[in-house]
């Protein structure tokens, strides 16, 4: 839960290899539904200093970093 006690909304996060071959458009989201995703690709060390430097602040971005500096995704 993002903020137990307060509401309920959960998440669920998903961690998977991709290729530049699996993305079908340069942008993200659905725009019938409204959603305007700007995607953003970074090396793990521009991540983490990003962290660091503070320009990640986000929590659910912050876990997802870590969990693949501990977890890294073989090739």
């Amino acid at each position: 839960y993002m903020s137990p006690g307060s509401v309920t909304e959960r998440l669920w996060f998903f961690v998977a290899r991709y290729t530049p071959a699996d993305r079908i458009s340069a942008g993200g989201g659905a725009p019938e539904e409204g959603e305007d995703i700007e995607v953003l690709e970074m090396t793990l060390d521009d991540a983490l200093a990003g962290i660091a430097d503070g320009r990640i602040v986000d929590a659910k971005t912050i876990i997802l970093i870590q969990h693949l500096k501990l977890y890294p995704i073989a090739a």
